[in-house]
């Protein structure tokens, strides 16, 4: 399913900048991709879900280190601003030797080490994340209940695995833990409260 978008030249005589992200209108997300700001809805009910299911799968074994091995930042809808491009990710991850201390700022400037886009559907994204060395990069598609994972080798994605419906994950770069595909699925069956993600 496509994200329905909105993509636009800031100007036709110039390239978008900062300025017209802080204009873009609250309901929508505004990024800036090669000078082109684009423009899409906030997340679906079912988006937003998978998402903050997914952050609550990863963050306390790899943000807290409980039942995990700790040593990230795990963050919601951060801002990156990389070069010219300013990107909006679901969800992004630093490790916390490349970023030791946690920035008080409006905007990320370096590159995460793993990326969470959720109905993914801007390619120009997933070039601009391998120009920056971002070493992973995760799709999920909450309609058809999929996650394809990708690592960066030379400069080029990877797909390492496309897993579907209720698969059990245990994917780079948090292969440490193992979960429950379906656990993003807000109709997969009730949750226990017991099934801690780093006991699977």
């Amino acid at each position: 399913m496509s994200i329905p978008t909105t993509t636009t030249a800031a100007t036709a005589s110039r390239r978008a900048t900062y300025q017209d992200v802080l204009d873009a209108p609250p309901h929508r997300v505004a990024e800036i991709i090669d000078g082109m700001l684009h423009t899409h809805p906030r997340p679906s009910a079912r988006h937003a879900w998978a998402s903050t299911g997914l952050g609550e799968i990863i963050g306390p074994p790899f943000n807290r280190g409980r039942g995990g091995p700790g040593g990230w930042w795990i963050v919601d809808e951060p801002e990156l601003h990389l070069g010219e491009d300013i990107l909006v990710p679901d969800l992004s991850g630093w490790r916390r030797t490349r970023m030791p201390e946690y920035p008080d700022t409006a905007y990320f400037t370096l590159a995460p080490d793993w990326v969470c886009e959720v109905l993914f559907d801007q390619g120009e994204k997933r070039g601009v994340y391998a120009r920056e060395g971002v070493g992973h990069l995760w799709f999920v598609d909450p309609d058809v209940r999929t996650l394809e994972a990708f690592e960066l080798r030379d400069g080029h994605w990877v797909l390492l695995d496309t897993l579907t419906g209720g698969a059990s994950v245990s994917l780079p770069p948090f292969d440490a833990i193992r979960f429950s595909l379906g656990d993003l699925w807000p109709d997969a069956g009730p949750q226990t409260g017991d099934e801690g993600a780093g006991d699977r």
